[in-house]
């Protein structure tokens, strides 16, 4: 696991509230074995009845920073949508607020997700729509977005940020990690121990 302290990319907009996880990635792609080819499908719905929608843009193909409204990624706590928003290549959300679990989902995932003020955002859209290929930062050493001229304050809860800034934000990873301290501890403990026979 890598130390995150900021991410730069392209920007993809999507200002709209209350996106939820069956639009991010619809129910019938959850049957997958692995995440992989998930990306592919990313929005798939919401492209297939908006021509126009920003990630079949080829304006916007190559963004890693997605800039969202408000709620983003509500509804049920598949880890499927941000798998999803990962292989097709987002490696940061900016928003108004998130669901709860898919920011945990995220944040495991390493994938900053930073709050910012509806007026910043919209701002953020406006650049990024005048310049597709304009660089955004997401930093989380200072807390703040920044495109061109324009920064702005964003907000990240502190055990989230210092996780993905230590690099410590993959608990399956860091338990595979620790497998046989793990596997040595059990063995000394007699509740567990007694079992491993």
């Amino acid at each position: 696991m890598s130390e995150i302290h900021s991410v730069t990319g392209t920007g993809i907009p999507l200002l709209v509230d209350e996106i939820d996880t069956d639009r991010i990635i619809p129910a019938r792609f959850l049957r997958c074995v692995t995440f992989d080819g998930l990306g592919e499908h990313a929005f798939e719905d919401d492209r297939r009845q908006d021509p126009n929608h920003p990630f079949d843009a080829e304006r916007y193909a190559n963004a890693s920073i997605l800039v969202a409204g408000r709620n983003f990624g509500c509804g049920s706590s598949r880890e499927h949508a941000p798998q999803s928003l990962m292989r097709w290549g987002i490696r940061a959300v900016v928003a108004e607020s998130f669901a709860e679990i898919f920011f945990g989902n995220c944040t495991s995932l390493g994938i900053p997700c930073v709050t910012a003020e509806r007026s910043d955002l919209e701002r953020l859209v406006e650049l990024v729509e005048a310049d597709p290929t304009a660089e955004i930062t997401v930093c989380l050493a200072e807390n703040r977005v920044t495109l061109a001229d324009h920064t702005a304050d964003v907000a990240i809860p502190d055990g989230a940020r210092s996780a993905l800034r230590t690099g410590k934000y993959d608990f399956l990873g860091q338990l595979l990690d620790g497998a046989d301290a793990t596997a040595e501890t059990a063995a000394s403990l007699p509740y567990v121990s007694q079992f491993a026979e």
